[in-house]
């Protein structure tokens, strides 16, 4: 439904902290006034502190009181954070409008807020028909065929670098992980040997994802601001990636890199060098980041419950391969549940941005256009009935016959849906699932009884203090 004529209330002053520093801007605000006569509801929401609103309070919690917001209003919900009003959609029917996106009224342009600098027209950028176009020549890389021949490299890159870790001692899991998928990155989409180029180009990505939640909003020269070390991140990552493009034109490579050198389509359309630079970037980023989560949350939880790790191990041990097939990997079920609920719990995407085009509805509310619109997948996945003690680690919710991750379409969405889901899932998911595998059937994974890990929430989660854990030789 699109609305017409949208009247934009005014906002009160931020107000003022009282003496004992309770906030006073968290009183019921509407986003906008519903047009007369339409019989919609207003989106409602705070104003939060004065200035930076629920911006630090998003980054310290990510989305853990999302369910005090939505007891308070419902599952979309606005707030006032990085320098912008956000409507925030946590409800499965609410997100399945927004991803579905059957009026085409929610465009990916609200990522341009956030990373746009950083990742300019990578492929989660684009809408209508260019996305489609990019999406389909970028989707040869992950066939079935492609991503039966990528498993093998994938399994010698982890068997090569998983038994050098340091063992009987506390070594930082979450850089480990991180270093070696995008060594497989590497291998894979650029058909390159990672070497101390490669390596180096590590802190460019994280300051580039870290960047677009920075409370600093606009380049301020020779201040080390987030926003700032993102701009010089994407300028090492442009420059790199720019460098390797004649090489890569004038190959013969089968690698994605070099796909994207060579693609033409049947009316002559070639991707220019700054649509293959941003497509690298934008895929390489994702590629290891969201993998690295996802493995080091796993890591966690086989540490954290030992008898799930000594479960999953059982069944691993009982394949006798260390280079399973990905259909061997699929019949590990003991992995594949907890896979599916450490995303369920540490969603590697916390939030899918939209903007809205024009002014709709949305769950029966009036959204105005221009207004970003944030699905949060870490809300989703703890907000309802269907999910029984959601804050608890339970792999069996996502097993016969309970299937809570199944209770709704759109309930369950680590990886997104709609036309822009993940292009990467079958082949993330791969990888972590061989990358832990191999680490159960080298190790067990020891850390003390009360440590729990604390998630870093400023952009994609981390471990605040990259997640220490103590590996142990299997006998």
């Amino acid at each position: 439904m699109r609305i017409t004529k949208p009247t934009l209330l005014h906002f009160p002053g931020d107000g003022l902290l009282t003496a004992a520093g309770e906030r006073i801007g968290t009183a019921p605000v509407a986003l906008a006034e519903p047009p007369a006569g339409s019989q919609l509801k207003p989106v409602m929401g705070e104003l939060g502190l004065p200035v930076v609103g629920k911006t630090l309070e998003m980054i310290r919690e990510g989305w853990d009181s999302s369910p005090e917001m939505y007891e308070k209003y419902g599952d979309v919900f606005w707030v006032r954070a990085f320098g912008t009003k956000v409507a925030m959609v946590i409800g499965p029917d609410a997100v399945q409008e927004v991803l579905q996106n059957k009026g085409k009224v929610y465009s990916q342009s609200g990522w341009e807020y956030f990373i746009g600098p950083f990742f300019t027209r990578g492929l989660m950028l684009l809408d209508g028909q260019e996305h489609l176009l990019h999406r389909r020549i970028m989707q040869e890389a992950f066939t079935r065929p492609r991503l039966e021949a990528y498993q093998g490299r994938i399994e010698r890159i982890i068997g090569r670098v998983v038994p050098t870790w340091p063992t009987d001692e506390p070594m930082l899991m979450y850089p480990a992980v991180k270093s070696l998928s995008l060594d497989v990155a590497t291998e894979i989409f650029m058909g390159t040997e990672p070497n101390d180029e490669t390596h180096g180009l590590t802190q460019a990505f994280i300051d580039a994802v870290r960047a677009g939640t920075g409370l600093i909003r606009t380049p301020l020269p020779l201040l080390p601001t987030r926003w700032n070390k993102g701009l010089q991140g994407r300028k090492v990552l442009d420059a790199y990636f720019r460098s390797q493009i004649p090489a890569k034109r004038a190959s013969d490579d089968d690698d994605l890199f070099a796909a994207l050198c060579h693609v033409e389509t049947d009316d002559g359309m070639k991707f220019t060098d700054d649509d293959i630079v941003s497509h690298m970037i934008f895929l390489m980023m994702a590629a290891h980041d969201t993998s690295t989560i996802t493995a080091t949350a796993m890591a966690y939880y086989f540490a954290k419950f030992p008898e799930w790790q000594d479960k999953a191990r059982a069944e691993s041990l009982a394949l006798g391969t260390s280079t399973p097939t990905i259909d061997e990997l699929d019949s590990l079920a003991t992995l594949d549940l907890v896979f599916k609920e450490a995303m369920r719990l540490v969603a590697p995407v916390p939030a899918l941005v939209r903007r809205a085009t024009e002014d709709t509805e949305l769950a029966g509310r009036f959204v105005p256009k221009g207004t970003i619109v944030v699905v949060g997948p870490g809300a989703v996945h703890s907000i309802g009935d269907h999910w029984v003690n959601a804050n608890e680690f339970d792999p069996l919710r996502h097993a016969e016959p309970r299937n809570e991750h199944k209770a709704h379409r759109y309930g369950f969405v680590p990886f997104g849906g709609g036309a822009h889901k993940c292009i990467g899932m079958a082949f993330g998911t791969n990888e972590v699932k061989a990358l832990l595998h191999t680490m159960l059937t080298t190790y067990q994974f020891e850390i003390p009884a009360d440590y729990e890990i604390e998630w870093d929430h400023t952009s994609l989660v981390m471990p605040t203090d990259d997640f220490p854990v103590t590996l142990r030789p299997l006998a």
